[in-house]
């Protein structure tokens, strides 16, 4: 299982996943010209140790500003 939110420019996105232990994480990336439009992680945030789908979401919401409006209805 894996998700990914990609902000309206297209620049920026946070990636939920499930690790093979079955806990959750997430990261924050990016993508620019200069790198040939690979997405380089910068959010350093793929570490924390979450319990669910929602937990982890619910964290990468509160972590990366740009996330809470993008997933607002």
């Amino acid at each position: 299982m894996r998700a990914s939110y990609e902000n309206v420019e297209g620049d920026r996105c946070v990636d939920v996943f499930i690790r093979p232990d079955g806990t959750f994480g997430f990261e924050e990336f990016r993508r620019d010209p200069e790198d040939m439009g690979a997405w380089t992680a910068i959010g350093s945030y793929s570490g924390r140790v979450l319990n669910s789908q929602s937990d982890a979401l619910e964290a990468a919401r509160g972590t990366v500003a740009w996330l809470g409006p993008l997933l607002e209805p």
